[in-house]
Parts: structure tokens; sequence; C-alpha cells
């Protein structure tokens, strides 16, 4: 074959090369563009917001510090990692990383929207360029900033559960750095006292969150009450009837300007006390006592000498001691 027979041949491979290197070109810048969106993206001003997000919701507290570069307060740190951080993200629902606003000092503010108890919520986080990745994109970071605080507070107990942990409350008081956003519930479990759930949210930095529990005593010490004072009640009618006393020393008792019967006296409780518990200067006392007795007998009217039937009610009040010993209650019934 000669030169010029070959030459149209060569002309032709030196256009397919020339359109191959083309495409490859085309597909480089291409792959280059997805990259540094790719990049960028990664490093935008809500990159250590997720970051953050990502590690409360792992319940990992060490690295949701370091990305929230957070100032701790004082007080417990019981919220800030593991089971009681997880427990907290559980009730946080509907989490939305927003489009981040431009703020001052060429920081942005991104907001971050959640549900929690079908409230909505909105924590503002503001971050700010703190150098570069590949020498010209923008690395971001939250700015530092103090975590909120959620102040809680029980009636006469030193102890209580906050986000299924057991917490120490020192004179019914404790301070708790929390991480943002954040929901915590606090509650007491106790044969004798408890509270129920209350909860709290934590929704930006630098603020507090009060909860309040309110102690009250349980039915099953109510309960004990009752059954002491019925006790009691009864003991103190069956003692008075045989004794034949119309002022037994009982918080019940008559006067009469009649004869009684010798053998007729019979008293009996027709109306028992409910008991109430209330918190009072630290301790618990027992609210007073109020019931009605019933007495029948048969009376003589020394003007007269007719005998008829005595049949009164006679209303009552007396007071319990009690004395709360870690467990142990300990009831004392007290008259006058």
């Amino acid at each position: 074959m000669s030169e010029l027979d070959a030459s149209p041949t060569t002309s032709q491979t030196i256009t397919r090369i020339s359109i191959l290197w083309g495409v490859a070109l085309v597909l480089a810048i291409v792959a280059a563009i997805a990259a540094i969106s790719a990049v960028k993206g990664a490093s935008g001003p809500a990159q250590p917001v997720r970051a953050y997000l990502a590690a409360l919701q792992a319940g990992d507290g060490a690295r949701a510090l370091g990305a929230l570069r957070a100032q701790v307060p004082p007080g417990s740190a019981a919220m800030l990692d593991g089971a009681p951080l997880r427990d907290s993200m559980s009730r946080v629902q509907n989490l939305t990383v927003g489009e981040p606003k431009a703020a001052a000092d060429g920081r942005q503010d991104v907001p971050v929207t959640f549900t929690s108890g079908g409230a909505n919520y909105t924590s503002d986080f503001l971050v700010e360029q703190t150098g570069t990745d590949w020498l010209f994109f923008p690395q971001w970071s939250i700015v530092p900033a103090a975590l909120p605080t959620v102040e809680a507070t029980v009636v006469n107990s030193t102890r209580a559960t906050l986000n299924g942990a057991a917490v120490n409350m020192p004179s019914g008081h404790n301070s708790f750095p929390v991480f943002y956003p954040g929901s915590y519930v606090g509650s007491l479990a106790g044969q004798y006292f408890a509270a129920d759930p209350k909860s709290a949210v934590a929704t930006q930095r630098n603020t507090q969150a009060h909860l309040a529990l309110e102690t009250k005593a349980t039915p099953a010490l109510t309960g004990a009450i009752e059954a002491k004072a019925k006790e009691f009640l009864d003991d103190c009618a069956k003692t008075a009837s045989s004794k034949q006393q119309l002022q037994p020393a009982c918080p019940f008792s008559f006067v009469t300007g009649n004869r009684i019967v010798d053998g007729s006296i019979a008293w009996g409780i027709s109306d028992y006390p409910k008991a109430s518990v209330t918190p009072y200067n630290g301790q618990w006392t027992v609210a007073p006592l109020a019931g009605k007795a019933h007495l029948t007998a048969q009376q003589i009217d020394l003007f007269t000498g007719r005998q008829s039937q005595l049949s009164v009610d006679r209303g009552f009040t007396f007071t319990m001691k009690m004395d709360v010993s870690g467990s142990t209650i300990t009831l004392t019934p007290v008259i006058g």
C-alpha cells in the first residue's frame, strides 16, 4: 500500500482520537464540577450543625460538645452523655436543618426546626468561618456559647429521676447543663411519696428551662394513714362502749344533763376520716382528720323520769403525728 492510500485512514484515526480526548475532557470537567459542589456542600455553613445533631442522636456527648465548642455552666453533668442524652433526642421529632441566613460580621445563622410533645420549636445556631478546605472552600464552625441549663426542683426530696437517670437533688434543687435541642423529663417514684412526670424543652444556647416536680403523698401512704385512723377509732369506740363512757379518751365525747341507763352506751364510727398530707417547712404533715361517731344509749329525764332512746352523731377532729425515716413511716394519733 502506498503513502497516498494510507492518508485518509490516518486522518480518520486522528479525528477519532481528538473526539475521544474531547469527550474525556468534558467528563473530567463535569466530574470536577460535581466534586467541587460536593465539597462545597460538605463544608457549607450547615455542615457543623448537622455533625452536632448526629452526635446528639448517637448519645455521644464528647463529640457533640466538640462540635458545639460550648462552655459548660456549673452543675450536674448527668444529662450530657449516653442514655439520658439519647432519651432526650427520642422526644425530638421532625428534626429539620433549614437554609443558612446571613448574620453580622460575616457569620451565618442556621435554623433547626423540630417538634416535641406536639409543639413546634426552633433552635438557632450561629456559625462562623474558621478556615478553608482545599485552600479556597470556606470551613465553618459553630460560634462558642454557654450550654442551656435545666433548673430542676422537687418538693421534700433529695433525689429524682431525669431522663431515666437517678439524680441527686441537694436541698430539693439541682442545675443540669444540657444540649439543645432537647427534651428533659423529670419524675419521682416512691412507695409513699411521688411526683408525676414534668417536662422541659431546651431550644437555645445560654438559656434556662425550669422543671418543678410537685411531690405528693401516694395512695399507699394516705391509705396507710386512713387504716391507722380506722384502727385507732374502732379501738377507741370499743373501749368507750365496754367501759360505758360518754367522755372517753377519744376524739369524740358527749355531754348530757339526763341520766344514762347503765349498760346502754354504745359507740360506733359512722364516718371515717379521709387523709391528706401536705408539705410544710421541709417536712410532711397530716392534715387534721375529721369524722363522725355515733352514740346510742337509754336516757332518763331527771325532771319527768321519762326514759327515751338517745341516738346522736358527734363530729370530731384529731391529728396524726407522722415520722418519716427513709422508707419507714411511723404514725401516732394525737388527741387534744
